[in-house]
């Protein structure tokens, strides 16, 4: 693997050398480039988030596999890493925004390319509301204050707060978004940097508690039994909580035009942040399970690591911590509704979006695409609905959501991995390259995300039918709601859009430029 030696920004010259690169799809730059190494690195950490994700879904994993669940960690990463390294190559090639829309839309065709982002983008609005129903969590167990309504045991007192919770994050999330990317890296960057200082902080003061010893991963606690194919079945399971955390680190080279030097910048940013994510979250949730007082009892799989954080901590400093977790799914929540925006905007400035021309405007004032921002916002916060009396139903749209973004890699990977076989595909020169391993990485990563989406869309119940209502469209859900997005989508697509599809004329490149670039 190589990388380039750093570029200097002295002058224009670099920012034309970026720009001569949107001029390769066709566009002219529009986004203001303000964003440093540290900013597209935030980006990136902050979508993953280690302390939302292993706060968030700890309890689940544990539920359905124990202290064993802990080696689902690993396994997601080194799969994960593959995608990672074949991002962070087309990020050097192609630092654009809306990266997973345009990179499938280069490696293979627009239909391609359209599906890719579609999926992506309904995924995306609808993990806005997923991570927004984690100040559930952890506010309550802060002060029982944030339970606003009820006292937290009628029958639907916590999804109804969650939501109300929710919303609150939701607004705030669309208010910075809408004014612009500066005030959104500021927050971003503030946040994440308490957020790193408090894992480690978290993972010292877990270490120095511990109870036990590193071999607490191999107990299984007995959550094989029952299952077709013994602990492996509870292992796939568990899986689920390491999986739906290590996404999310193509966020930094979606801001790629909006960071200086981005082709550069976006491959570290990338490999930075889901390696980083996988050490210090390694290290929480083998900590927390070495150091928490017993491994028995229902709280470890109820309320997961802020029971943890509590037990060993004690009230002060763990609910100290846990203010910083609230941190973390503040900017985390932010950052996702950040790359939901500009891949939007991509989408509609090839006209491939109903009303394209207005979501594809720029603010002059605030250097930002205004109206997704809102729109986004308002859909995210339409489908919090659904979780005030039917939280078992979210639970599988949630699923659903992260089921379209592994479809959504995996519709970049494959077609990469075609244009290698047949000789199409050329990384940047002088800059981040797989060189010699470009070809066994790649076919790694599909079938990675080959084995993963089928992991995660078959229809268990113990996933998607956990508990009341029991019926058969919930276990089935996963199936016939990804294949109805899926399907329907492209059959708008299809039949209404592509026949419109190409780079509106307010946003396209001179034709100078396209020609300079790319010679007829």
């Amino acid at each position: 693997m190589t990388s380039a030696p750093p570029r200097h920004h002295t002058d224009d010259t670099d920012d034309n050398a970026d720009n001569a690169e949107l001029a390769e799809f066709g566009y002219r730059p529009e986004l203001k480039r303000t964003l440093g190494n540290f900013h597209t690195f935030a980006a990136g950490i902050s979508y993953i988030s280690i302390l939302t994700g292993t706060f968030q879904l700890f309890y689940f994993g544990y539920a359905s596999g124990g202290p064993a669940y802990w080696w689902s960690w690993p396994m997601v990463f080194a799969g994960q890493f593959m995608v990672a390294l074949c991002f962070a190559e087309l990020a050097a090639r192609h630092p654009v925004a809306g990266s997973i829309y345009n990179w499938s839309k280069r490696l293979g065709n627009p239909h391609v390319g359209w599906l890719a982002g579609w999926m992506m983008l309904i995924a995306s609005i609808v993990s806005i509301a997923a991570v927004a129903l984690a100040y559930q969590l952890t506010l309550p167990q802060i002060s029982s204050a944030f339970q606003f309504v009820g006292d937290g045991t009628g029958t639907y007192d916590v999804a109804t707060n969650a939501v109300v919770l929710a919303a609150g994050l939701i607004l705030f999330t669309t208010l910075v978004n809408a004014f612009g990317v500066k005030l959104m890296a500021r927050i971003n960057t503030a946040g994440v940097f308490i957020e790193l200082i408090a894992t480690v902080v978290l993972i010292v003061l877990l270490a120095v508690n511990v109870v036990r010893g590193p071999q607490v991963v191999t107990d299984t606690a007995g959550t094989g039994s029952g299952q077709t194919f013994g602990y492996l079945g509870a292992f796939l399971i568990a899986s689920l909580a390491s999986a739906y955390v290590m996404y999310g680190f193509d966020t930094a080279a979606s801001l790629g035009e909006e960071s200086l030097d981005p082709s550069r910048n976006a491959p570290r940013a990338i490999i930075r942040a889901i390696v980083a994510s996988f050490v210090l979250g390694g290290l929480i949730l083998l900590l927390a399970l070495m150091s928490v007082s017993s491994l028995r009892g229902e709280r470890l799989s109820t309320e997961g690591l802020q029971f943890v954080v509590l037990d060993v901590l004690g009230p002060t400093a763990g609910k100290a911590m846990l203010w910083c977790v609230l941190i973390a799914v503040t900017v985390c929540a932010l950052a996702v509704h950040t790359a939901a925006v500009r891949l939007a905007f991509a989408m509609a400035r090839d006209n491939n979006l109903p009303a394209s021309a207005r979501l594809a405007k720029v603010s002059p004032r605030f250097s930002t695409p205004v109206l997704p921002t809102v729109i986004i916002g308002v859909l995210a916060l339409a489908i919090l609905v659904v979780n005030i009396r039917q939280p078992q139903i979210f639970t599988v749209v949630t699923s659903i959501g992260i089921i379209m973004i592994y479809l959504a890699y995996l519709l970049v990977t494959a077609p990469m991995l075609v244009a290698r076989l047949r000789g199409r595909w050329q990384p940047a020169e002088g800059r981040f390259s797989l060189g010699r391993w470009g070809l066994p990485v790649n076919v790694l990563a599909v079938l990675w995300g080959a084995v993963m989406t089928l992991n995660l869309i078959w229809p268990r119940a113990a996933v998607y039918n956990a508990a009341a209502p029991y019926h058969w469209y919930l276990r089935w859900g996963a199936v016939l709601f990804v294949g109805a997005i899926a399907v329907g989508g492209f059959a708008y697509y299809w039949f209404v859009q592509r026949h419109r599809t190409g780079v509106l004329a307010e946003h396209a490149a001179a034709p100078a430029a396209v020609k300079e670039v790319i010679p007829s």
